[in-house]
């Protein structure tokens, strides 16, 4: 998955919660900006603050290996 497949994924799950982009970073407790950049697929968004995105959105987190 690319920084833009991710950001696009955090994109339609905001949405599909009925979440604009400022209540879900009053939320995850990020900036407006952070939610901007991070659903534009910016790669060099901070990882302490993308979990935060996550689990305010109710999204699991999972890694796996490569096959």
């Amino acid at each position: 998955m690319t920084p833009r497949e991710f950001g696009s994924a955090i994109r339609e799950a905001r949405r599909r919660q009925g979440l604009r982009q400022d209540q879900l970073a009053a939320a995850a407790n990020v900036g407006v900006r952070f939610v901007i950049d991070l659903e534009a697929g910016k790669p060099t968004a901070q990882l302490g603050k993308t979990l935060d995105v996550l689990k305010a959105l109710g999204l699991p987190l999972s890694l796996g290996g490569r096959p």
